[in-house]
């Protein structure tokens, strides 16, 4: 009996993915570029099971049944077109390449039409929820042809986490829309991460909690409106003891890595001219955190100006509670923004309610309030901005005085929050009426011609001044980013 699919790429993600489909009935064939991890493999991990090992891609496509489903867990970038390349000699009209990585979603967009015209079918994935997920249920964010779903999709949805009886994983849409969605995914997890370390550096170095005090706090909030995975993680964390005895956390050197989903995010969010501010910082502070030895020297010459916390640190750990939720939301916010943006400029139909309900379960920011973003994009499939909807204006107007209370100690005891402040600083903005743009714009004007639009008159008409008299009165063509 051949195999129902083959797999490529036999690191964590991939063995993990190959034990959770054979569980579920599925006979996987297996390859890997150095062919021992084949062999190692089938006599630890996959022992017993009715894995098939093969050493070549020749063997792997001829051990699969038809339509041959090949999927790829292996780098992003080149190595994912090298393996295409080598594949498509290999295989017949109507067979499927699969890419499971984390790929950039324009590559995904050109391979998807590159292998259309050569009559193969192919999906770029969005797959989420690390070695725990691969292996019991991760979430699965599928695009590319769709002429390919209906093969793929009994095994994607049994293998993928299961909320409230639904699979977490349905068709996003065409082209690189799977791995579109997965990039802002990550993108998102970014800014969650980045919310809760300034919430621990809050508590540790403003309120002199101990690690033990800070794992009952997040236990407590993981059972609240907080309630999340990286919460619930955090909290793990923070009560694992070193070999001595003391917190293992704090003997963790704080240089953060990335591998870029993150800056794509950012930069994507540049091109369209989405604020993304949350995830934008969250990306810069790992950047700064790399810089250590900088800091080392900074933090020598410019001393900060030892201030203890002198409140009632409950009142505050509320009010840290409070800026974590509220700071959240708007990271939440701004994703869904650039993906709406995205929807449109780049046609992929996404289904914002379906992508809540992806991310219930199995991938890393599974949270309790993906219902309610499902429920406000329900209610408003158009919605704008999930800062209008009703659950999140009422939760934004409890969580204000705290978030305010909690920046304002940061910046008193010299503490950084970025992520905390820039959020704060665009829900303000968000829900200003009039910003000083209107300054901005004649100082464009001023010393480059660059025009602007007036409030008594209407959009769209374009104004020059000659602001020192001997100017003249030709402006520059006008632009929008």
């Amino acid at each position: 009996m051949k195999a129902n699919i083959g797999l490529i790429g036999l690191a964590v993600m991939g063995q993990n993915l190959v034990l959770n489909m054979n569980d579920h009935g599925f006979k996987v064939a297996v390859f890997n570029r150095t062919t021992s991890a084949v062999d190692d493999f089938l006599a630890d991990a996959a022992k017993g099971t009715q894995v098939i090992g093969t050493h070549s891609l020749e063997e792997l496509v001829d051990s699969l049944e038809s339509p041959r489903i090949v999927m790829l867990m292996v780098k992003a970038g080149e190595v994912v077109d090298a393996y295409i390349e080598k594949l498509v000699p290999l295989l017949s009209a109507g067979d499927i390449i699969v890419d499971g990585g984390n790929s950039l979603f324009t590559d995904t967009n050109r391979r998807t039409a590159d292998l259309a015209a050569q009559n193969i079918l192919y999906i770029g994935t969005g797959v989420s929820g690390g070695e725990e997920g691969a292996r019991n249920g991760p979430s699965i964010m599928p695009g590319g042809n769709k002429a390919a779903w209906s093969a793929v999709k009994p095994i994607f949805q049994a293998i993928s986490a299961q909320v409230d009886g639904a699979p977490c994983c349905e068709w996003v849409g065409d082209n690189g829309a799977g791995h579109y969605v997965k990039m802002v995914h990550n993108g998102i997890e970014y800014g969650d991460m980045q919310l809760i370390c300034e919430a621990y550096q809050m508590m540790s170095e403003g309120l002199g909690l101990s690690a033990d005090e800070m794992h009952a706090i997040f236990s407590e909030w993981n059972k609240g409106e907080l309630s999340s995975y990286l919460i619930e993680i955090t909290a793990g964390i923070l009560a694992y003891k070193d070999e001595d005895g003391q917190p293992l956390v704090d003997k963790i050197l704080d240089t953060a890595g990335q591998k870029g989903t993150g800056k794509w995010t950012g930069i994507n969010a540049l091109d369209l001219g989405i604020p993304l501010t949350l995830i934008g910082e969250s990306v810069f502070a790992r950047c700064l955190s790399a810089q250590k030895s900088e800091r080392v020297a900074a933090a020598a010459v410019l001393p900060k100006r030892v201030q203890a916390f002198t409140g009632d640190k409950q009142v505050m750990i509320d009010a840290i509670r409070d800026a974590l939720y509220a700071a959240k939301i708007i990271s939440y916010a701004q994703g869904f923004r650039l993906m709406r943006e995205a929807s449109k400029e780049y046609n992929l139909s996404l289904n914002y309610g379906e992508i809540a309900l992806m991310w219930r379960g199995g991938c890393i920011i599974r949270s309790q309030f993906l219902n309610d973003i499902k429920q406000a994009y329900d209610q408003n499939p158009e919605l704008e901005n999930l800062l209008l909807a009703d659950f999140f204006i009422e939760a934004m107007q409890k969580a204000d005085a705290g978030w305010r209370k909690a920046v304002i100690l940061g910046i008193e005891l010299g503490i950084p929050t970025p992520a905390f402040s820039s959020a704060l600083a665009y829900f303000d903005g968000y829900r200003t009426e009039r910003l000083p743009a209107n300054l901005l714009q004649a100082q464009r004007d001023y010393f480059g011609a660059h025009t602007y639009e007036r409030t008594d008159k209407p959009r769209g008409e374009f104004f020059h001044t000659d602001w020192t008299g001997h100017g003249g009165k030709t402006a520059s063509s006008t632009y929008t980013v």
